[in-house]
């Protein structure tokens, strides 16, 4: 009988230890402070996936479509604008397929300062693929962003952050500096790869930061929005009041196609502007965030 056929009730401490072994978190890099002195560092992210939620499954609805060209057509600008006022840097995570259909989106948003990052071709799921398709999806969509920006992304943050037994490697062979997929801590941790250090940093996510689970409905099935803006703008703000206190990392993930909508976007600008309260909070993209941490942690 082959490890396949074993219930995971039945298998063996080495291979239960294998598994849980092959990607891991290992040393944290929290800094002292962060530049400028400030005690908190706010990376705020916005996952631009647009139409591909629909394409990656095949899918062909008009309305689906529709829902993920609000992205770029509001969305999109609505963020970027707000950003703007407040003088903040972000991240935008961009299937290629989306740099490809909004090239001048993602020239706008690198222009004024802000980083994109690699989030997949399609928004494939990665653990559904065999290592030589996803290496060559993301080899694919690192050339493709490189191409549409003009500088070579250094960050990835896998779509749906479905994290393959290969994905880690590929990243490695890629040259990336960081991942954001991962959920092992708040602060970056670098990454092991079957117990060693592979050169790649965390910069973690998590559900709890993320608009969609709150927000997200599916009209053909039983999941609905079920949390009102007010309440998930309390638990981001007390997520960010945690991170101040303990002098670490606010990370947040939005949609634009999402959060993009009219009442829910005063959920970003309320966060921004209880941030700049403290006077001594950095606002940072992920790749600047990872680099200090990397550097001081």
């Amino acid at each position: 009988m082959s490890d396949q056929d074993l219930e995971p009730w039945q298998w063996s401490e080495a291979q239960w230890r294998r598994i849980v072994n092959h990607v891991r978190a290992g040393h944290r890099l929290r800094p002292k402070s962060w530049p400028g002195n400030a005690r908190c560092a706010v990376a705020l992210s916005f996952d631009s996936d647009h139409e591909t939620n629909e394409l990656r499954d095949g899918g062909k609805s008009i309305g689906r479509l529709s829902w993920g060209q609000y992205g770029p057509r509001v969305g999109v600008p609505r963020i970027a604008k707000l950003l703007e006022r407040y003088d903040v840097r972000a991240t935008f995570y961009v299937p290629a397929v989306s740099a490809l259909l909004y090239p001048d989106e993602q020239r706008a948003l690198s222009g004024a300062g802000h980083e994109i990052g690699i989030h997949g071709w399609i928004h494939e799921l990665n653990s559904a693929l065999p290592y030589e398709v996803e290496r060559d999806l993301m080899f694919r969509a690192a050339d493709a962003l490189e191409k549409v920006v003009g500088a070579r992304p250094v960050g990835l943050r896998t779509p749906s952050w479905d994290f393959s037994p290969s994905t880690l490697k590929i990243e490695q062979e890629l040259g990336l500096l960081y991942d954001s997929s991962l959920m092992a801590d708040e602060d970056c941790y670098e990454l092991l790869l079957d117990g060693e250090p592979c050169g790649v940093i965390e910069l973690p996510v998590e559900w709890i930061r993320d608009d969609a689970p709150y927000f997200m409905m599916n009209r053909f099935q039983a999941s609905r929005p079920y949390t009102a803006p007010e309440s998930v703008f309390n638990i981001f703000r007390r997520e960010f009041d945690a991170a101040y206190e303990e002098g670490g990392i606010f990370q947040l993930t939005c949609h634009p196609h999402i959060i993009g909508y009219r009442s829910r976007i005063w959920i970003i600008e309320e966060l921004i502007r209880h941030a700049k309260t403290k006077r001594d909070v950095w606002f940072a993209t992920h790749a600047d965030v990872v680099r200090w941490a990397r550097d001081h942690g």
